[in-house]
């Protein structure tokens, strides 16, 4: 039985296992898919997880519920030699070790590229995962009721104040539906003002969304300058110490939250861990087929791949690495593998692009197809109608439906659970004041622990709970 193995659990690779699975016959192949995730992110639902209109559970997809006859190894692959057709992989507890394989397919995606920016490594968080747009909500939230009990000045102005670095959709998607949260929760703080809220987004080049046409994009950029956000173009982020946020032009600012998404980087391990080819990018050298160029019995799709893209006029261009293309590229994976193992003829990938489509905040949407553009309430809803059609199984769409539903119905969740992520700091403050009670000799319960029941001993009686 031949082992094809699959680096990496996102788009490409959640969708070639999953057309594997309906489509090798009984004993032809067995598939075994190895990422340190348990789930793909549906990235293109990161944005509305970060505005609460979707849950963050909502925007993955199980793959041990899902890929049903594929095995699911809990690693991360840190290094492929194909030469030897083995790889490395590292769980989260124990040693490193090997496993070989027939057929590799590596779709292991892009990860953030960061630059060395003083203080980004310490204050700025990702917008690429689910835990990063939770954490940016909780954040927001949390800073709201913080500024809330403070006295105008420059310690509430710096709650106030969000910085997202990157004007790509993943930057802007994110910008808007955050800026969007924001604006809505001014109503529940009467304690705060409009103008106290700062939201700036810095972008290296003169324009945003560069898959839109350059009347669009500035368009979008009057949008969000309507709604109070500063747009700073042709503009680098220098520093960001202690959350002191320096730009090229000379401005300086205090921020509370700062969100990096200013583009992708090659995957550490194809870029630099294999030998199979990679361009000067970092990137998987492959055919149209899909096929690493060169070599046999490795196949890439997806970010960390250079796909020709054989519907541009221009020689050499390649295919734009977003959902759009990872989705149909790993479905065409699965059956081309398929193809070669009864001796077919793989196909190329040719597809024409649907569009561009982004949110920019509840309500509100831009969608460009060649020179159609539409704007507003329209490509909002077209955005909505578009990703729940495109996220993965129906229980995922179902789920989804029923939370917009829910928020249309009684409007935005604005609980914080910022709290989660520190789950043991409530148990272990109160360990200490119970010690610090007893070391003191305190008859009576520490303040704050007045509700603890008491075992309180009687003479010749059972102590009772009081």
């Amino acid at each position: 039985m031949r082992r094809i193995l699959i680096v990496g659990g996102g788009y490409a690779g959640f969708y070639a296992a999953w057309k594997l699975e309906k489509k090798l016959r009984r004993g032809e192949a067995e598939v075994t898919l190895v990422d340190p995730r348990p789930y793909l992110t549906y990235q293109p639902f990161l944005p509305e997880v970060v505005a609460g209109s979707v849950e963050a559970r909502h925007a993955g997809v199980s793959l041990r519920r899902h890929l049903r006859r594929t095995r699911i190894v809990a690693g991360k692959v840190t290094a492929i030699d194909h030469a030897h057709h083995v790889v490395t992989v590292q769980p989260a507890d124990g040693e490193p070790f090997e496993r070989s394989y027939d057929t590799i397919v590596v779709t292991a995606g892009a990860v953030t590229r960061t630059l060395p920016v003083p203080g980004i490594a310490e204050q700025a968080i990702g917008l690429k995962h689910v835990e990063e747009a939770v954490a940016i909500r909780d954040r927001l939230l949390t800073a709201f009721d913080r500024a809330a009990a403070l006295p105008a000045g420059p310690q509430r102005r710096k709650l106030l104040t969000v910085t997202f670095v990157g004007g790509g959709f993943s930057g802007v998607e994110g910008f808007g539906e955050l800026l969007s949260l924001a604006t809505a929760l001014l109503k529940r703080y009467p304690e705060l003002h409009r103008d106290e809220l700062r939201f700036h987004l810095v972008e290296a080049s003169d324009r945003i969304l560069p898959e839109v046409t350059d009347r669009p994009g500035r368009w979008v950029v009057r949008e969000l300058e309507r709604r109070g956000a500063h747009v700073h173009l042709n503009t680098l982020v220098t520093s960001a110490k202690d959350g002191h946020v320096t730009l090229s032009t000379g401005e300086e600012f205090d921020a509370e939250l700062i969100v990096w998404t200013a583009g992708n980087g090659a995957n550490p391990v194809v870029g630099r861990h294999t030998d199979l080819p990679v361009d000067e990018r970092g990137f998987l050298v492959v055919r149209p087929d899909l096929r690493v160029e060169g070599v046999a019995d490795a196949w890439a799709a997806g970010d960390d791949a250079a796909v020709p893209d054989l519907t541009s006029p221009v020689p050499g261009t390649r295919t734009v690495p977003n959902a759009q293309h990872a989705y149909r590229q790993g479905k065409l994976l699965a059956r081309n593998i398929i193809a070669t193992l009864r001796g077919r003829e793989p196909k190329p990938y040719v597809h024409h692009s649907l569009g561009a489509i982004a949110t920019l905040g509840l309500g509100r949407g831009i969608f460009q197809y060649k020179r159609l553009v539409i704007k507003g309430l329209p490509a909002w809803l077209m955005h909505r109608g578009y990703h729940v059609l495109a996220v993965p199984t129906w229980e995922r769409k179902i789920r989804v439906l029923a939370v917009w539903l829910t928020q249309a119905l009684f409007g935005r969740d604005i609980l914080s659970l910022a709290s989660v992520q520190h789950p043991r700091d409530a148990f272990v403050a109160a360990g200490r004041t119970v010690a610090d009670a007893a070391r003191r000799g305190q008859d009576q319960p520490a303040k704050g622990l007045a509700s603890i029941p008491q075992v309180v001993p009687a003479a010749g009686k059972v102590p009772e709970i009081r």
